[in-house]
């Protein structure tokens, strides 16, 4: 017995036994049994009478051991229809700082996983820890709302993750266990209903496909999807074979168990005599049923299409349909109407497509069959245990679905990691040279995890009965960042004036006392740097150039403006400079007079932008066109750029229409000679002929070649 398997299906409207062998990569059915519930003890695949199950469980052990000896330990399935599935979102400030491990990011998927939760909570009304995590997946990443691979060293404001995670009720496990524990039975191992057809039927080589599994029991039609290699989704319609049987019911006038079994016997054998409540006697053939029973049918099949598209979004490539309700007369040509498929693309399997189970197969070759089979391989090929730890002294009950964390600990126990991250610093804000500036405070700590008093992480493996602490991590503190590493300015720079070399020390006043590059900036500083600007320069040399300048205003568009001193003004690096622009090491200062402003002088110093402008390339050189595109008045008549202005002059600047630039502008701004040009030529416009008077655009590309 040491290779043998020992499971139990138990339904809504029967408990089947099957013991299977294990032969290295293959399994073969060694006994079966099922008998019916002898009342309704169970509803939609959940047990509501746990003695009554048990006493039918009971009776189908009892019926292996007469020839298979003792059974002690099974295999057994919860429903999948009491999976649910929650869609959640998380977000992170991260203030233009990045992510760099992968432990921050596993910590904000945590947090993702316990909003499900809490969302689960209040859409049930129930409480966290009467719900199993058994799994979840990363729909997608954003970064400041846009999606994107991986958030690792990524830098922005905002980083955020959604992901579906899916939770099974602890009822449905208690009430497994409370029925096993009356009949003498160990839970060898767990498994879900629909992983257990999954698993013997769509191989993980095929589930990349997108493929729908519908068990049709009595009371529910269970759904599961495959796609990208995994399993999508899991669904429930509550009508099944039972709808169909009613249907029988009323329109024969039988009672419920004599329209079951009629149903079954027209199914497998073409017809069945029945005797209704009158006493009359009839038979019903099988095309005399299908036509009576199709409302139901129809029925059936639109709310199985439903939830499939529901979960699915679309139609799926395939699908299977298992269980005795999907010998269903009709049903599967409805369900691909309903669904727009083919035919060939809806089938019902049966034992024969179990790859792994050897033939002669010794049950009978039918649908009803698969699920229970599937429960044995599963749980033996991917079996579920419980395990109990301890987290910060408290004792957390685990459902070993799969490989579990630190993690999926912390979300039984309802902790949320992100209350034990340290708090941000606070950021410093001062001024420098009057200008505001902002340094973010660090990062708070994050949480450190101990297992069984070693430094862990939230995915590090665990194992029964281990010991897990979580502390808060260390708040984060303020930004420590010196005058040096924001101003850059830490040695002597060189000037000239007028020639001459001037060598200047920087030196910092803070808060009006004077302190070195190394001082650590506080909160509300007001730091300026001295002889930071052109104005202390000049008031070191000789105080009295400031006191030669003579103001230069005049009135343009109506508001008076002082253009400071064009009779004597001072230049850098042979630009006109303002008296408090920062000096930089190896400026050539010089101070110019007697210069009479033109109006272009004018327009630039104010920053007006006169100039309609584009760039083209002509025969591979890069070439800057330019329209003027104001008209300048002065003391009522129109100039030109180039006429001199005095103080106090009223100049208005007016928006002139501009017309379009044109192939023959470009040559007033290139050195070519056609009259000097012999042959024949041809001009175009980024690779297509054109003319002179062609209109040109911003990066076109101009060519004229001769033959």
């Amino acid at each position: 017995m040491s290779n043998r398997i020992f499971a139990l299906d138990i339904g809504t409207r029967s408990v089947t036994g099957l013991i299977i062998e294990e032969q290295q990569h293959t399994f073969s059915v060694v006994d079966y049994y099922m008998k019916e519930h002898e009342e309704r003890s169970m509803l939609d695949g959940q047990i509501h009478n746990v003695i009554a199950v048990a006493q039918t469980v009971k009776m189908v052990k009892e019926k292996l051991e007469e020839t298979n000896g003792p059974l002690e330990k099974v295999y057994v399935a919860a429903a999948g229809r009491t999976l649910k599935t929650v869609k959640a979102t998380s977000a992170m400030k991260l203030n233009q700082q990045t992510i760099s491990a992968n432990e921050t990011l596993k910590h904000l998927e945590l947090e993702t996983i316990q909003n499900a939760q809490k969302q689960l909570v209040m859409d049930t009304d129930d409480y966290y820890a009467n719900y199993y995590c058994v799994g979840y997946s990363v729909v997608q990443y954003m970064l400041d709302g846009e999606k994107i691979g991986s958030l690792i060293d990524q830098s922005g404001n905002e980083a955020a993750v959604e992901v579906i995670a899916t939770f099974l009720p602890k009822v449905v496990i208690e009430s497994l266990i409370s029925v096993l524990e009356r009949t003498d039975l160990q839970m060898e191992a767990l498994t879900l209903e629909p992983i257990a057809a999954i698993e013997v039927l769509v191989p993980e080589s095929m589930r990349r496909l997108n493929v729908v599994i519908v068990d049709i029991g009595a009371g529910t039609s269970d759904i599961a999807i495959t796609k990208n290699g995994t399993i999508l989704a899991y669904g429930m319609v509550p009508i099944a074979g039972d709808e169909i049987t009613e249907a029988i019911s009323d329109h024969y006038l039988l009672d419920f168990s004599e329209a079951e079994q009629a149903k079954r016997n027209i199914v497998i054998k073409g017809e069945h005599v029945i005797q209704n409540i009158l006493g009359f006697e009839e038979t019903i053939v099988a095309e005399q049923m299908t036509e009576h029973i199709l409302p139901a049918v129809e029925k059936l099949a639109a709310s199985i299409a439903e939830e499939i598209l529901q979960l699915n979004t679309k139609a799926p490539q395939a699908i299977m349909l298992v269980g005795g309700g999907s010998l269903t007369p009709r049903l599967r040509e409805v369900l691909a109407n309903k669904l727009e498929l083919p035919h060939n693309r809806v089938a019902i399997r049966s034992v024969d497509a179990i790859q792994k189970l050897q033939q002669p197969y010794h049950v009978p070759n039918q649908p009803d069959f698969i699920t229970p089979i599937g429960i044995a391989i599963a749980a033996k090929q991917n079996p579920v245990h419980y395990i109990n730890v301890r987290v910060n002294q408290k004792n957390v009950r685990m459902f070993e679905l799969k490989q579990l964390t630190i993690g999926d600990c912390f979300i039984q126990a309802g902790i949320s990691i992100n209350h034990y991250y340290g708090k941000p610093g606070l950021a410093a804000m001062f001024q420098f040279n009057g200008q505001e500036m902002t340094i973010p405070g660090g990062f708070g700590a994050s949480p450190r995890i101990y297992l069984n008093g070693e430094r862990a992480l939230v995915n590090s493996i665990i194992q029964p009965n281990d010991e897990i602490v979580i502390e808060k991590g260390a708040d984060g503190v303020l930004p420590t960042v010196t005058i040096e590493e924001v101003a850059g300015i830490t040695k002597p720079i060189t000037v000239y004036y007028q020639q001459q070399p001037f060598e200047l020390t920087p030196k910092y006043l803070v808060n009006d006392i004077e302190q070195s590059a190394q001082y650590v900036i506080q909160d509300k500083d007001d730091i300026v740097l001295k002889p930071g600007t052109l104005k202390e320069f000049i008031y070191l040399i000789d105080p009295a150039l400031l006191k030669a300048q003579v103001p230069f205003k005049i009135q343009f568009n109506g508001k008076l403006e002082d253009l400071g001193s064009f009779l004597g003004h001072f230049t850098i690096n042979q630009q006109i400079a303002q008296v408090d622009q920062l000096l930089q090491d190896k400026d050539m200062i010089e101070l110019t007079t007697n210069h009479t402003p033109t109006i272009k002088n004018v327009l630039d110093q104010l920053g007006e932008d006169i100039f309609e402008t584009i760039t083209v390339t002509f025969n591979e050189e890069i070439v800057t066109l330019q329209k003027l595109n104001k008209r300048i008045i002065r003391n009522q008549a129109e100039v030109g750029l180039d006429e001199m202005i005095q103080r106090n002059d009223v100049i208005e600047c007016e928006e002139i229409a501009v017309e379009p630039f044109v192939f023959q502008d470009v040559f007033r701004y290139v050195d070519i000679d056609l009259t000097k040009v012999k042959g024949l030529f041809q001009i175009a416009n980024n690779g297509v002929s054109t003319n002179f008077l062609e209109e040109i655009q911003d990066g076109d590309k101009l060519t004229i070649t001769w033959n």
